[in-house]
């Protein structure tokens, strides 16, 4: 029975020697062996800003990410709302209508001329800085010679009224654009001052081919451009 009693408690003693040499057996394992796996990040949808902000004007379809549906709180989402300013927007003889300036003051500026009180739908843009153009190259601060190699020879309305040096687009490259589009030419004070006679006689509502000589002399440019969606300024 001693006997016994002995062997039990040298086996009691030896079980935590076993368990401190089955302890120091193992390896440590070092803060700089711990793998983490990394959470993965979480993809970005493009938004409709990032994706057509590309300064690029398709007559009768988009401006940038504006199209035909794009209302005030599409906008500000586009924009943000601090690039926005709700404002008159001149329509030429003395007309107005309720608008929004985008980006105003900048190269990037357009105006939206809205087609209900809701601000639901445009129903033009003009006032474009000069960042924006169509898919042919044109644009504000496009010179006369610019214009000239796309359109070819063309008509255009004469100067010193409101819808003065409206180009014709009709029968020329642009013909697709008739309707959706005016450019507008203009030439410069310098210009007018050196050649008064040429000015003058190219003033009124009247009609003129761009082959008139007159307009050699005057340093014409695109000074305005309004896109619309199918409705005429």
């Amino acid at each position: 029975m001693a006997q016994l009693w002995m062997t039990v408690v040298l086996s009691l003693a030896l079980v935590p020697l076993a368990a401190c040499q089955l302890q120091e057996a193992q390896p440590e394992v070092q803060p700089s062996e711990l793998t983490i796996a990394a959470e993965p990040s979480a993809a970005v949808a493009p938004s409709a800003s990032d994706e057509y902000n590309d300064g690029l004007v398709v007559p009768g379809e988009r401006v940038g990410p504006v199209t035909a549906q794009t209302s005030r709180a599409d906008l500000a989402n586009f924009y943000g709302e601090a690039a926005l300013s709700d404002r008159p927007i001149s329509l030429g003889e003395g007309s107005t209508e309720v608008g929004t300036v985008v980006n105003p003051g900048t190269d990037q500026q357009f105006a939206v001329v809205w087609k209900d009180a809701a601000q639901s739908q445009p129903r033009l843009i003009k006032d474009f800085g000069k960042a924006w153009q169509i898919p042919e190259g044109l644009g504000v601060g496009a010179p006369y010679a610019a214009v000239q190699a796309v359109l070819g020879d063309f008509d255009l309305y004469g100067f010193a009224w409101d819808y003065g040096g409206t180009i014709v687009l009709e029968g020329t490259t642009l013909d697709q654009y008739d309707d959706t589009l005016w450019l507008r030419l203009a030439p410069s004070d310098a210009a007018i001052a050196a050649n008064l006679k040429a000015y003058e006689a190219m003033m009124g509502d009247g009609i003129f081919t761009s082959r008139d000589p007159n307009l050699t002399v005057l340093d014409l440019s695109v000074y305005e451009m309004v896109m619309s969606f199918g409705v005429a300024p």
